[in-house]
């Protein structure tokens, strides 16, 4: 363990006589050591080995000297072999490099010459412990409920409440985390449900902590007018190329939520937050996974069931008005969240393309088409 107090801001040697020039024999040197440091926030640090293995190698079918030297002559490329074994699954955590800290794994070789320095040399290698998330804990749904009263000056302005489950909380980069929620709004305000998966770093050294949050994707819903509600069915958020939990460290831990929230303007937000653990790709089976993504497409077909267009031209009879605005969009309110543009007025998202156009041909009696126009 290494702890690095404040930053220094002086250390010198200053002389008791600083106008002597020059010091005889017999004569007395004297001084002082001075020692400051920075004002301001304190720095810390605090290592942690994990692994070290060391060997003394040695050169194959090479003679060496009684206590083991040997003589490398100029103009010839010598070889030493190493090789060593990791510890077992468990026993390490992966390699990690964040804004305050890293975990890093090294080999360094070492030359020792005599009557001269030892040189060195150094190689980074990549550690990755694997973590699997196909355990019972891990593929167990998870959700939660919250709700938050709305104030105006002092006086209630109704509530704001949301439902939210996930299927499980295990998984991987790449893998759709699919939600479902239910929002309801009685304040007289317009909000907007998101949700975004959130990573938080956080980073302990001689007794002090400092945590880091970020926000890595996130998805929003249609805004919620007061006195309605809104409900989520499968809506997908996917995991982004991202390092597994890091969970075995005790200076470095990296954990992962899904933040449900409510953009309340004028208020806080309400916040509902599940735990995830990301694990490393290709491990188990994900079946699970499959059949819930498969589950949601399937949803979301039939869904669309009703606005498949006909194969054949439809009547101009059958043919729905078109709901667009006449006017420009005007946004009912700003977004402070700052990950998305103001709420507008939308039309539906679904509008039927125009009839295309089409002609009927008709034979005659002597076998000639002649075009008929439609009206």
């Amino acid at each position: 363990m290494v702890a690095m107090a404040k930053r220094m801001k002086c250390f010198q040697i200053v002389f008791s006589d600083p106008s002597k020039t020059f010091y005889c024999g017999g004569d007395k040197v004297s001084g002082r050591v001075e020692v400051e440091y920075a004002k301001g926030k304190q720095r810390c640090r605090q290592e942690a080995e994990y692994l070290r293995y060391e060997e003394v190698l040695l050169l194959d079918d090479h003679p060496a000297d009684a206590d083991g030297s040997v003589v490398l002559r100029p103009g010839n490329r010598y070889e030493y072999r190493f090789g060593f074994e990791l510890p077992q699954q468990g026993q390490l955590v992966s390699s990690y490099k964040g804004k305050f800290g890293f975990v890093q794994y090294d080999v360094k070789a070492l030359m020792e010459r005599p009557h001269q320095p030892t040189i060195q040399c150094k190689k980074a290698f990549e550690v990755e412990e694997p973590l699997d998330v196909n355990t019972p804990d891990l593929l167990s749904p998870t959700g939660g409920m919250k709700e938050k009263k709305v104030t105006c000056m002092f006086i209630p302005d109704g509530q704001v409440s949301l439902n939210a489950k996930i299927d499980r909380r295990g998984f991987c980069e790449g893998e759709d985390i699919c939600i479902n929620a239910k929002f309801e709004n009685t304040c007289s305000r317009i909000v907007v449900p998101k949700a975004a998966i959130i990573a938080k770093h956080t980073y302990q050294a001689n007794g002090r902590t400092k945590v880091f949050r970020q926000k890595l994707s996130s998805v929003r819903g249609n805004h919620i007018i007061s006195g309605m509600c809104d409900a989520w069915q499968g809506k997908t958020i996917r995991v982004p190329k991202i390092k597994p939990s890091m969970l075995g460290c005790n200076i470095i831990r990296v954990e992962y939520a899904l933040m449900i929230y409510i953009h309340i303007p004028g208020s806080e937000k309400l916040i509902l937050e599940l735990p995830l653990v990301i694990g490393t790709s290709g491990l188990g089976s994900r079946s699970n996974s499959v059949s819930s993504q498969e589950g949601s497409v399937s949803n979301a077909s039939q869904s669309w069931v009703s606005l498949r267009l006909p194969s054949e031209p439809p009547s101009y009879s059958d043919v729905s008005r078109d709901f667009r605005l006449e006017q420009p969009l005007t946004p009912l309110l700003d977004d402070f969240d700052g990950d998305g543009s103001p709420i507008f007025m939308n039309a539906p998202s679904f509008q039927f393309p125009p009839l295309p156009a089409y002609t009927e041909a008709e034979e005659d009696f002597h076998g000639n088409a002649r075009m008929l126009p439609v009206c």
